[in-house]
């Protein structure tokens, strides 16, 4: 089942074409990558997908609805991190995670905070504030934010920057093992191949605003005649 389909979308800024005809989907248990070197449009692609930027042409469709006509209802099932977003500096985290919990209307906000709590290794973390916080630690709060409301479809931008390799392979396991287990959809951007290959069932590779390739890591490799995920994105950069 197609949870994310994105048809022909496009995006002008002036004489900019920061996308051009891009189309995607993301089925129920799959994680799949959208990569590219900077300024290929990942942004501003994930933007339109979730109603920040209105397209110039083509859909997007979540559940088999149209975002455009249905934004509450399909954008109460989705959720987003990334880890250039702020969060309140003053708060301390339980206060920001409480604070989302019943922004996002969960029935029991306090069950949900101390189980992601456990899963991210926050419980040292939840009487400092923000700004207290490391860059890697922030980016765990974050995930927790997204993962607060139980989303059907998770979208996540750089989801380990700043990690640890410890912590990042521990975030990698949650994520693979909520995907195969819930048939959670995910959508990620990386710069680390590494972590693509190991947690994406399928790439899309963007470069000038399109999408020139898609296909599993190995795939990808074996069509770009390199020897892994690595040498592909080099190639696409340097064409």
């Amino acid at each position: 089942m197609a949870i994310l389909q994105a048809v022909s979308l496009a995006k002008r800024f002036g004489p900019v074409t920061a996308v051009d005809d891009v189309s995607l989907t993301v089925g129920e248990g799959e994680i799949a990558g959208l990569l590219g070197p900077n300024g290929a449009g990942k942004s501003t692609t994930l933007h339109m997908l979730l109603g920040l930027v209105t397209p110039d042409s083509g859909t997007v469709r979540m559940f088999g609805r149209e975002l455009a006509g249905n934004r509450a209802e399909v954008l109460s099932r989705v959720n987003f991190s990334a880890s250039y977003l702020g969060l309140p500096g003053v708060l301390q985290v339980r206060e920001v995670l409480d604070a989302f919990a019943r922004l996002y209307g969960l029935r029991h906000p306090a069950r949900r905070v101390a189980e992601l709590t456990g899963q991210l290794d926050l419980g040292p973390l939840l009487k400092r504030k923000v700004t207290e916080l490391s860059s890697g630690q922030q980016t765990r709060v974050q995930l927790a934010k997204a993962l607060l409301n139980e989303p059907s479809l998770l979208i996540l931008d750089e989801p380990t920057a700043a990690l640890d390799p410890d912590a990042g392979d521990r975030i990698r396991r949650l994520l693979v093992e909520t995907a195969r287990e819930s048939g959670r959809a995910m959508l990620i951007t990386s710069h680390n191949m590494r972590e693509v290959e190991r947690m994406c069932d399928r790439i899309h590779f963007m470069a000038g605003g399109r999408i020139i390739a898609t296909g599993t890591a190995a795939q990808l490799a074996d069509d770009f005649g390199v020897a892994d995920l690595e040498e592909v994105f080099l190639k696409v950069a340097r064409r």
